[in-house]
């Protein structure tokens, strides 16, 4: 079953002739479905290669005009998949467009580290670029009722929405399948760089950043019980983030001394992924980390929801040094919205130091009454 995934209204909306558009996201995310169904609709001549065939990259790697030219012939698209393999996919991108003025390009990659370094500054001015998620519930809710939203909650939180995993229709193949996607697919950009060889210390990185969700980290704790330096933990982490394992949000601060604002939290890009990490597909009932599992959930799948329906906010959590605290923060149109995210029903209010601070902020608590709408646009009842 295909669930028509949201980018592919805004794929089908620039990629035109004279422009690259880079399509970033996790490994198994469905980049390549996207770009499939993408030439489904578009009657165009296409070529479709990828960054892990060698005669592809023999071709896309040259820099003379006339053999480029003659590898697209006379396509009006060229789709390089996994593009990241490609050694001055950039540079040679640009000479494409520059060079076939009724060409466009999709290139796809599954880690943003390489890919964005080469395709930057070349493709200034000549590059659009598309984040893809697992699925997001906005997609999802074109295929289920409320009622059936409602009652698949717990599996999304322990499965998390990768598409296979939303397809698969037993708990037994979505556990193999994560497990794989740990075992198989997580470090594999990560592990070709030059210098990096510690998959074991990577894996055990992301046990450790499982159990702090929705707490500041300490790299320098982090450093000790990995026996690395504090450096070397925060390369790690950049490398881990630009592979789409991982997020990293900041602390905000604008009036107090007491702000915390030079930790980071980290939250998981899927639950599913962060489940297997630590070996614990248990039902809610028997787990101590329901709330982590939530707060991980609604935050991500916010951030997918803003991204996708193009709504610019910048987002930090908010903390200080007495412990009061916010575990969102969004400054969208110039003002400031607070949110606080509880799985058990009940009310709460603002943090007096926030009220006090801010007073013009506004803020909300996100439990399971509320969230479709805050991380769909779907009234909840």
């Amino acid at each position: 079953m295909y669930i028509t995934q949201h980018q592919l209204v805004a794929l089908e909306k620039i990629a035109v002739p004279g422009k690259v558009v880079v399509v970033y996201g996790p490994r198994q995310v469905g980049k390549t479905t996207l770009v499939r169904k993408f030439l489904e609709a578009k009657p165009i001549k296409s070529m479709m290669v990828t960054g892990d065939d060698i005669m592809a990259r023999e071709y896309l790697e040259t820099q003379s005009i006339e053999k480029l030219k003659a590898f697209v012939g006379q396509n009006e698209l060229l789709v390089v998949d996994e593009a990241q393999y490609v050694r001055n996919i950039g540079i040679n991108l640009k000479l494409l467009v520059d060079h076939n003025p009724g060409l466009s390009i999709i290139a796809t990659g599954s880690s943003s580290f390489e890919l964005a370094r080469q395709t930057g500054e070349p493709l200034t001015g000549r590059k659009f670029t598309l984040r893809l998620f697992p699925l997001a519930q906005t997609e999802l809710a074109a295929v289920e009722t409320r009622p059936q939203t409602d009652a698949i909650l717990e599996l999304r939180l322990i499965y998390g929405s990768y598409p296979e995993v939303v397809t698969t229709p037993d708990n037994a193949g979505r556990e193999r399948y994560l497990r794989e996607m740990v075992n198989s697919y997580l470090f594999k950009d990560i592990l070709q760089l030059e210098g990096i060889r510690h998959a074991d210390k990577l894996l055990r990185l992301l046990q450790l950043l499982a159990f702090q969700i929705g707490h500041e980290v300490s790299l320098t704790e982090l450093g000790g019980q990995l026996g690395m330096s504090k450096n070397t933990v925060d390369g790690y982490l950049d490398l881990l983030e630009k592979v789409f394992v991982i997020h990293r949000r900041g602390g905000f601060s604008r009036n107090l001394r007491k702000e915390i604002t030079k930790s980071h939290r980290f939250y998981f890009l899927d639950n599913g992924i962060r489940n297997a990490l630590i070996q614990n597909f248990n039902p809610l009932p028997l787990r101590d980390d329901v709330g982590a599992l939530w707060e991980n959930y609604v935050l991500l799948e916010r951030m997918k929801f803003l991204e996708y329906t193009g709504q610019s906010a910048a987002s930090w959590f908010w903390r200080t040094y007495d412990r009061k605290e916010i575990d969102l923060i969004e400054e969208r149109a110039g003002r400031l919205h607070g949110y606080e995210v509880k799985w058990s029903e009940g009310k709460a209010k603002a943090p007096l130091p926030w009220t006090t601070h801010y007073p013009e902020a506004g803020f909300s608590i996100i439990t399971r009454a509320n969230y479709l709408e805050f991380i769909g646009g779907i009234t909840s009842g």
